[in-house]
């Protein structure tokens, strides 16, 4: 018999390392070919890519606006690849704003989807969820309380734990990663990981070089910024006050986690990336204005950082929007660098947030219900 076709997508650097995951995890269990939307991650991995995520990965209301003509152009792209190969399944990967809208062009088509990295759905606009009954037969979540929340909707869901538990650390300690960037081990050090989108980089950085000036000038500090792409380095490089003198790394976003004293956290995956690291950070975003006010309403959660939604408490200082600024960021930073306490209290906080962040295994425990989802043949869609 050929391989079983399966179509994998996902729209933005987090969700193309965990569709990676998955699909070496499904090879190891089916004979599949699988194709899609994604990144270098996934490609690796073995999936086809038949649309980059970078064509489709903005931020923003206004931001999707601007690069509608390339979103739909990809749409288009993966739903007349999906009419051609007829997958088994549409393995959809969070990016809900795109996702949910390929999943309504192919669900008519005959194609069962399945949401793997459910949307957070519980934080922004809740009655979003009717979309995921009507448009998904299985959806996989990663945070113990969205399995109710979705379970109440009438979506068929279950808990995997998050892809991420068991596959953060650091393969260097202090000493070792400062000597490789010739750092002093002795001196403050602290991480900046402004964010994995050109859009959150040119927002973020500005505030960051400021912020960071400030530290320097009351704590001798030395900084290390995290590329998240190659190409960003020069940007990365750039406009920096003279005082400050950062050095730009790639592919050790762990190390640096693990080595700094505190850390200023672009929000999103980096977040729960440094809980599992027990670094103590400051989290900060910011986008447009008017994506701002248009979201506002939206919201459904008294916190941002998702570090603070999965506590259900205040454990790291969240800096979003007019809160972002380059005083509010330095003192942050500077209370973790001077007050003992503050970090320590914080690293119980952390603490907490790795207890419910569940066992290791996730993408294991995902492949292995898609396997069973596939054999199955039958839908559960309502």
């Amino acid at each position: 018999m050929p391989p079983i076709p399966l179509l994998l997508s996902a729209g933005e650097a987090s969700g193309d390392m965990y569709a990676a995951e998955l699909a070496t995890a499904l090879q190891a269990r089916l004979d599949v070919r699988i194709f899609g939307m994604g990144g270098p991650h996934m490609q690796s991995a073995g999936v086809e890519i038949i649309t980059n995520y970078e064509e489709v990965a903005v931020v923003g209301i206004t931001e999707i606006v601007k690069h509608l003509p390339s979103l739909l152009k990809a749409m288009e792209r993966i739903v007349e690849e999906a009419e051609k190969r007829r997958p088994a399944a549409a393995i959809l990967t969070d990016f809900p704003g795109f996702h949910l809208r390929l999943a309504r062009k192919l669900k008519p088509k005959g194609i069962r989807n399945v949401y793997y990295i459910c949307p957070q759905f519980w934080a922004w606009r809740p009655w979003r969820v009717s979309l995921i009954r009507r448009r998904f037969e299985k959806a996989l979540c990663i945070f113990p309380f969205e399995k109710e929340f979705f379970s109440k909707a009438g979506v068929p869901t279950e808990f995997i734990g998050h892809p991420l538990v068991g596959n953060v650390e650091a393969t260097k300690n202090r000493r070792q990663f400062c000597e490789s960037h010739v750092l002093s081990s002795s001196s403050p050090l602290v991480a900046v990981l402004p964010g994995s989108r050109r859009a959150e980089l040119e927002h973020h950085l500005p505030v960051l070089q400021e912020a960071c000036a400030r530290i320097h000038a009351k704590v001798p500090a030395q900084f290390v910024v995290a590329a998240a792409h190659p190409k960003d380095v020069p940007f990365l490089k750039a406009g920096w006050p003279h005082s400050v003198k950062p050095i730009v790394i790639e592919g050790e976003t762990y190390n640096a986690l693990a080595a700094a004293d505190a850390s200023i956290v672009s929000s999103g995956t980096a977040t729960v990336e440094a809980a599992l690291l027990d670094a103590p950070m400051v989290v900060v975003y910011r986008v447009s204005p008017l994506t701002a006010t248009l979201a506002k309403p939206l919201v459904r959660t008294p916190y941002f950082a998702m570090v603070n939604l999965i506590a259900e408490k205040k454990v790291v200082p969240e800096l979003v929007q007019d809160d972002f600024t380059p005083d509010r960021v330095a003192a942050d930073i500077l209370r973790l660098l001077q007050e003992p306490n503050a970090r320590s209290s914080m690293r119980a906080g952390l603490a907490e947030v790795r207890q419910r962040l569940g066992p290791p295994g996730a993408v294991d425990r995902a492949a292995d219900s898609i396997a069973s989802f596939l054999k199955s043949g039958a839908g559960n869609a309502s």
